[in-house]
């Protein structure tokens, strides 16, 4: 139990930063789709110290509420880290429906927007998911509408964008009307797929957030960020025809 704390990444004296389990996860990384196994950075005989210790030597057996706080620690250490475990999120996060998900406020990407981030971020990419006649109705400057699957796939993993030298973040942000459906759907979809083509834990895009409530929630905050500066619902009685095609292409 000793060792165990002294090499925890999240107990003062221990060995800095987590290190990420191997194998494949499941969904976008989040310590409750499953309890995590965890190798101790260090040399061989590091490791080997915190072997059981057999023929009644060394400390006694740690209680299992004790293992529980400490696997607890570490697997909030491992939320807090961006996708391939490089470096904790840059953005202030808020409470979402998923908790799987990061979320950020309106305001935290109006900031981005503004440039207060600039120093860390290199490139922003604000993925809006909404349906085409939605966008065209009103949108967050420099946003790309990608509202299907194939769309992320073709502009994001196809082509996919290099981060910049010298350190600075590529981020990407997603968001639809509401961002309880669509945008954490592709959110989840991009990430799925961004796994599958590389060795784990790398990433194209490590960093993901989603705008908590969606552009809706957006426009009526900062409105001089949208273009054209208005916002058409998703079930807008004119376009009836589009919204049926759009979700049978969504299926």
């Amino acid at each position: 139990c000793g060792q165990l704390f002294r090499h925890s990444p999240s107990v003062p004296g221990g060995v800095p930063g987590p290190v990420p389990k191997r194998g494949r996860p499941s969904d976008m990384d989040s310590p409750a789709n499953g309890k995590r196994q965890r190798r101790v950075a260090g040399s061989p005989e590091q490791e080997a110290s915190l072997e059981p210790v057999g023929d009644g030597e060394g400390p006694e057996p740690c209680g299992s509420a004790q293992l529980e706080e400490i696997e607890n620690l570490l697997a909030k250490d491992d939320q807090e880290l961006i996708g391939d475990f490089s470096k904790p999120h840059l953005l202030p996060t808020v409470e979402g429906k998923d908790p799987g998900l990061k979320y950020i406020s309106p305001g935290t990407l109006a900031e981005v927007l503004s440039g207060h981030y600039s120093s860390s971020i290199g490139r922003s990419v604000i993925v809006d998911c909404r349906y085409p006649y939605e966008y065209e109705g009103g949108h967050i400057k420099g946003a790309v509408n990608l509202p299907l699957q194939r769309d992320v796939e073709e502009s994001l993993l196809e082509r996919p964008i290099v981060p910049q030298e010298g350190g600075k973040r590529l981020i990407v942000i997603f968001h639809c009307e509401f961002s309880i459906e669509r945008g954490p759907r592709m959110c989840k979809f991009l990430r799925e797929r961004d796994r599958s083509c590389h060795e784990y834990p790398q990433l194209h895009y490590p960093e993901l957030y989603i705008l908590k409530g969606g552009y809706r929630e957006f426009f009526s905050q900062f409105a001089e960020h949208c273009e054209p500066r208005d916002y058409r619902p998703m079930e807008h009685p004119a376009f009836r025809e589009e919204l049926r095609r759009f979700r049978g292409q969504s299926r």
